[in-house]
């Protein structure tokens, strides 16, 4: 659902400069936009969903819904923070129906005896993850997936993306105050777990490579084709 409602914040004239020839149907527009925000959405929707693929079909079914609705955005909010809404609801969705289709598998498919699944991992691991080239890049990823999701979709926006408290509260539809206690016990339950300081490594997780980034955008530009033949 496109959001109606915004933070009393203004947005860089670009934002709306782009989003208006977005809204017009420009799609050499919409490519740069998406190029400019494909990042921050992938991590949003990776931290709610904890799987690449699932993540990337996400942010391209955001991408449509945004650019059906692009008419609403206004520049009341910076538009990071207007997809970011976008992606967060979409993603809360997709995890709450990959729920139930794994409670109803599980309860219908499993042989008797056999162990149910690890479901905090991925049947189709994506070889991007596995290439990954920092060790201890990989280790924080596995502790940011071990959160609880209420603490690990508030850490991934306030730790990694750094939107503040009060976009982060917009996005996820809670209390600022809120926002600040599950960040602060997010923070301390990595900080047990790795023992280190995290900061100069939050920029490098979830590794957004080329390759991801050009196939969100040719998957999204390739439906939009679809759609109006």
């Amino acid at each position: 659902m496109i959001p109606d409602r915004y933070p009393a914040t203004t947005a860089p004239r670009a934002d709306i400069d782009l989003a208006q020839a977005v809204a017009a149907g420009d799609q050499d527009a919409f490519t740069t936009l998406m190029r400019r925000h494909n990042q921050v959405l992938f991590r949003t929707a990776r931290s709610i969903l904890r799987d690449d693929e699932e993540a990337e079909e996400v942010v391209q079914d955001a991408y449509l819904l945004a650019y059906r609705g692009m008419h609403h955005y206004r520049g009341e909010a910076r538009l990071s923070t207007w997809l970011i809404r976008i992606v967060a609801n979409r993603a809360i969705r997709r995890r709450q129906r990959l729920g139930r289709e794994r409670a109803i598998f599980a309860a219908v498919d499993a042989p008797a005896g056999e162990e149910e699944d690890d479901m905090g991992e991925s049947r189709f691991p994506n070889p991007e993850s596995a290439a990954a080239n920092s060790e201890l890049r990989r280790v924080l990823e596995s502790h940011i997936d071990a959160l609880p999701d209420l603490y690990r979709e508030v850490f991934v926006l306030r730790g990694v993306e750094e939107l503040s408290s009060e976009e982060t509260a917009d996005v996820l539809g809670i209390p600022e105050a809120t926002v600040r206690t599950r960040f602060f016990r997010a923070r301390h339950l990595l900080s047990q777990a790795l023992a280190r300081d995290m900061d100069p490594v939050f920029g490098e997780v979830y590794a957004f490579a080329g390759d991801r980034c050009d196939r969100i955008v040719a998957g999204v530009l390739a439906r939009l084709q679809r759609k109006s033949v």
